[in-house]
């Protein structure tokens, strides 16, 4: 049993590492040292996944299996986002309001439009995967390099369950449209996140 979970977290790992652009290494000093932005931030991530996935049930409920995969993909971000917030409020820290979040506003305009149902999920799929992508290599980067060990073992319990979502959207992609086709189309997407990354101010208090 053991052999099977490390072997799913290489093969995961190996995926996180298409990634065309890590991230700035700067970034994780920044954000070390504004862990009170960065906290606040990341719970409302937490909230906008957990409203994405239930948006996508909302909108494609006939996909039977996205909606049986992604059902508890929704408790599982809730609970990240409650996780979150008993780490801000432990530490005195105020929860602000949110801030926009420019990474996912351009990764949107890449959405294309048009096209079959399935073509509209399979492009939805594919987003929410390069986000819980991005997501998962910055919670590595945290993990790695925070002083605070109890946040330390919060971001690598939350690398791992990132990964997971990433997993299943991809699956899902895959389910819904044609496979290589699939692989193509995420290419452009890996390729187009690269750009948007290149071109984004590194600030610590977002977590993209």
């Amino acid at each position: 049993m053991i052999k099977d979970k490390m072997s799913w977290q290489e093969s995961t790992k190996n995926k996180m590492l298409r990634l065309e652009l890590p991230t700035d290494p700067r970034w994780v000093d920044i954000a070390s040292i504004s862990l009170e932005a960065i906290l606040v931030d990341h719970a409302y991530c937490e909230q906008k996944a957990a409203s994405s996935c239930i948006s996508l049930i909302i909108k494609y409920p006939e996909f039977d299996e996205m909606v049986d995969v992604l059902t508890p993909v929704v408790a599982e971000e809730w609970q990240h986002f409650d996780a979150v917030m008993q780490q801000i409020r432990k530490r005195g820290y105020k929860f602000g309001f949110p801030r926009k979040d420019n990474y996912v506003v351009q990764l949107q305009s890449f959405l294309k439009k048009g096209g079959s149902r399935s073509d509209q999920l399979t492009e939805l799929l594919l987003m929410n995967a390069l986000i819980e992508a991005r997501s998962c290599e910055r919670f590595k980067l945290l993990w790695k390099n925070l002083k605070d060990k109890e946040l330390c073992d919060f971001y690598h319990e939350l690398m791992i369950s990132e990964a997971g979502h990433y997993v299943n959207f991809i699956q899902l992609a895959k389910k819904y449209k044609d496979p290589e086709m699939v692989e193509l189309r995420w290419q452009e997407w890996l390729e187009h996140e690269k750009e948007v990354l290149k071109d984004l101010e590194i600030r610590g208090d977002r977590m993209h």
